[in-house]
């Protein structure tokens, strides 16, 4: 279940920067990722092992973070008006807190309202930091790994293929949420 939330959120990720990205509908995407967000939190102490439950929800708290951050990013911009279309002029113009730059082949979005800049800020250093552990971890696990077992996992059960895949997705993350800004 895990890998298929990261998997939608990544394709959600993706459609985002591209024009057709912002007609798609805001409330089901608010749905799965309040719901992802959720699955992990809840999840978390049923994976307590050994190490414990509090180690299970920290290992836990990155992917709550992407989730969450997903589903303030669709809501804000479904708030907008930006899931009901994107084609440029008088339209743009109703939507306050939004600024949006471009022609209907390259939109420019930004947030005009300080709590919403702030927001966009501290969620971008959040998943940069997220990212940044994450890579961290992949290469120390790769680094470590012994010749006859390439695939070496960490004390949570994650290799450093998957870090790596957390820490991309992080990276872009925390790149959309800056030029929110």
């Amino acid at each position: 279940m895990d890998h298929a939330l990261h998997a939608v959120m990544g394709l959600f990720v993706i459609a985002m920067v591209w024009p057709w990205g912002m007609d798609l509908p805001s409330d089901p995407q608010i749905v799965l990722f309040t719901a992802g967000a959720l699955w992990f939190a809840c999840a978390a102490p049923l994976r307590a092992d050994s190490a414990g439950r509090a180690r299970a929800a920290l290992a836990a708290l990155p992917h709550v973070l992407m989730m969450g951050a997903m589903t303030w990013m669709v809501a804000v911009m479904g708030s907008h008006g930006m899931a009901a279309g994107h084609g440029g002029g008088s339209a743009m113009d109703d939507m306050p807190g939004m600024h949006m730059a471009g022609s209907s082949a390259t939109v420019a979005m930004s947030l005009t309202g300080m709590a919403q800049r702030l927001t966009a800020v501290l969620l971008a250093v959040l998943l940069a930091a997220v990212a940044l552990r994450e890579l961290t971890r992949a290469f120390d696990l790769a680094r470590t790994a012994p010749v006859v077992e390439p695939v070496a996992v960490g004390w949570d059960g994650v290799g450093p293929l998957d870090r790596a895949c957390h820490a991309a997705m992080g990276l872009g993350m925390a790149v959309m949420f800056a030029q929110l800004v």
